[in-house]
Parts: structure tokens; sequence; C-alpha cells
């Protein structure tokens, strides 16, 4: 069970951020900013008595290694969401999800390049299944004049968002692991308030926030409960595990789950084509987690 473990965290992680982005495009109309803001601070809200006595007692350590708490505060908690919300203002839920499957690519890669990692050829093909079968589930769906736009500002944003994500997981696998886990999460959930807020004030949330309905209120508290804490204590905890490549290729499920959402929430249909495509999707995430074969 204990192997099994973060693989188990990883699926309802993937569930929670297909989530995210449904959400996310259902508050479109808000400013990106304005949302991270809320998220973080209702987040910061329900971490403060969880984490309140972890931080006290690790002040010490946070000042020691105030650097690579910055990094992880800003990138995973603050700017990969408020990115992903300002992406959602330009292009679709759908090009979010696809290029969303791009983390475990640029993971790989980048732990090759920089981290000097080496991977098996059975690893390899399996992110490229699982990323070929991530886009086909998406585009399977779309019409020829839906695929005709192109890039838009909100997919070059996105992908500025994946490499902030990709950033994370480095300073995760690297620093983590020196943090108690609550105490650690208040902290960065306090630096992500501090740099969100200047933002959120010049986008006038202070005009927003009054004016805000029942349902924007119910998204911002899904966003900062199950995302801004669920997901990040659960992610964190299963990349240290596993490490940062075979954690990040389970992204390439979002689009299943983000499909699978579409169709119970809002009665989209899903083709068969792309039940195909979730199947390629799912064994080439098994290719590329499995453990090697012990020799003899």
């Amino acid at each position: 069970m204990t192997a099994l473990r973060p693989h188990l965290f990883l699926l309802l992680v993937v569930a929670i951020f297909s989530g995210n982005i449904l959400v996310g495009k259902a508050l479109a109309d808000l400013p990106p900013f304005t949302i991270s803001l809320g998220r973080v601070a209702i987040a910061l809200s329900i971490m403060l008595p969880l984490g309140w006595a972890q931080a006290r007692q690790g002040w010490p350590l946070f000042r020691r290694h105030w650097r690579p708490l910055l990094g992880l505060a800003l990138t995973g908690v603050a700017f990969f969401n408020a990115l992903i919300y300002a992406s959602l203002r330009f292009t679709s839920a759908t090009n979010v999800a696809i290029l969303e499957s791009l983390i475990p690519v640029a993971t790989l890669l980048l732990s090759v390049l920089f981290l000097g990692e080496r991977f098996r050829a059975v690893q390899w093909v399996g992110v490229a299944l699982s990323l070929a079968g991530a886009v086909a589930v998406i585009l399977a769906g779309r019409t020829a004049e839906a695929l005709a736009g192109g890039l838009n500002p909100g997919d070059l944003i996105m992908l500025v968002a994946v490499l902030v994500w990709v950033g994370y997981s480095f300073l995760v696998k690297e620093h983590m692991a020196r943090f108690p886990r609550y105490g650690s999460l208040l902290v960065m959930l306090a630096i992500a308030n501090l740099a969100l807020a200047p933002l959120a004030l010049l986008e006038g949330a202070w005009q927003v926030v009054p004016s805000l309905t029942s349902a924007q209120l119910a998204g911002l508290a899904y966003l900062g409960i199950f995302p801004s804490v669920v997901a990040l204590l659960l992610y964190n905890s299963a990349l240290a595990e596993i490490g940062p490549t075979r954690a990040a290729v389970y992204l390439n499920l979002l689009p299943v789950f983000t499909m699978l959402g579409a169709w119970w929430l809002l009665g989209d249909r899903i083709l068969p084509l792309q039940v195909a495509a979730s199947l390629v999707v799912i064994v080439g995430v098994w290719c590329t987690i499995m453990p090697a074969r012990r020799r003899g």
C-alpha cells in the first residue's frame, strides 16, 4: 500500500487540477490576479490553524533557506495558477488542458539537460504516447474551424505557466524535504498573498469583490481549498517519493479527467475516438512510471 500511495495521491491531484481548469473557465469574467488572490487568501485562512505551530518552530530554518522557499511560493503557489486564469481569458479550457500536458515532456527534457538524469527507452516512449494521447483526447472533439485559429495570447501565457510549474517541481524535489509540511505551506501562502495583492489591486479587486455572486464565491472556495491546499500537499508528498518526471507524467491524464468532468458537469458528449485516445494516455503513463526490472 505504501508503494501505491504516491500514485493514488497523484490521481487525486489530477482530478483536482481538472476542476481547477473548469472552475477557472467559469470564473473567466473575473480578473485573473483577483481570482488568484482570492484563492490564496482562502487557503491561508485554512492553513493558519494547521500550520502556525510548525511555522513558528521552523522560522530559523525558513530564514536560513529563504531563497528556495521564495521560489516555491512564487512558482507553484502564486503565479502558476495566476497564469492559468490569465490564459483562460483568451483561450479555451481545451487549449489549457493540451498545453498543460506538455509539463511531463518539459520536465523530462530539462531533467536530462540540467539534472543529468538518465531515462530508459520505455520511459521516453511512455511520455511520447501519453502526450500524443492527451492531445488526441482533446482534438477528437474539435472541428476544423476550431483548430484553424492557431496560437493566441492565452496559449502563449499557458506555455509560460508550463515552465513555471516545471521550475516548481525541481524546487520541490531539491528543497521541500527540509521544510515542515504544513508550516512551509502556510509561509508560502503568506508570501503568495503579499505578491498577488498589489497586482489584484491594480486590476480593481476592491471593486470586484463586493459584487461577487454566490456562484463565484463557491468557485473561489473550491479553488482555495482543493487546488491551493489539498492538491499541493498531495503533489509535494508524491513528488518527494517518485521524483519530478514520474510525478509530472500524471498530468497527461488531465485532458482525460477534464473531458470526464465536462461530460458529468456540463453534459458534453464523449466520442469513441476520445475513449481510445484516453487508453493510449493510460498506457503511456504506465510505461513511464513502471519500475525497471531487477536483474537476476
